[in-house]
């Protein structure tokens, strides 16, 4: 388990972009990790996301907040499906339970967000196809940068 840290700094350019799976996302979305803090159950993470692209179906088990700092971002299908359409640069806030049917990005986009608890990937159905935290995050991080 990662130890507790008194502080950490990432410079964002410095780190690869990995691509994020294709069982969650679809359209060539890629991430990079930038922090886990296991006392909080939170990651922060940056997402490029080409025009076209979209994540699966989710809910947010904890609240998350978004820095679209590229782009447009149809959050929960948009401003015309009842959801937001985010605009760069833009701050969002998802609330405990927030359920993602749609998320679209319009334009090659890129957001950074903290997760303060993980993300239950769903089907049409609501059943729970996987449920990814901050350790299933590091855990998939350090696989794909060889640091495994």
């Amino acid at each position: 388990m990662k130890q507790k840290l008194a502080g950490e700094y990432v410079h964002v350019d410095a780190v690869g972009w990995q691509p994020f799976p294709g069982e969650f996302s679809a359209g060539g979305i890629r991430w990079k990790l930038l922090h886990v803090s296991p006392e909080m159950g939170a990651w922060t993470a940056i997402f490029d996301c080409p025009k076209g692209s979209s994540f699966a179906r989710h809910i947010h088990v904890g609240p998350g907040e978004y820095f679209l700092t590229k782009g447009k971002m149809e959050v929960r299908g948009g401003a015309d499906d009842g959801g937001a359409t985010a605009v760069a640069v833009g701050y969002g806030y998802e609330a405990c339970n927030a359920r993602h049917d749609q998320t679209n990005f319009v334009e090659d986009s890129e957001f950074y967000m903290t997760f303060l608890g993980p993300l239950q990937f769903i089907d049409e159905d609501g059943n729970t196809l996987a449920v990814v935290g901050w350790e299933q995050a590091d855990g998939l991080w350090a696989q794909q940068t060889g640091q495994a």
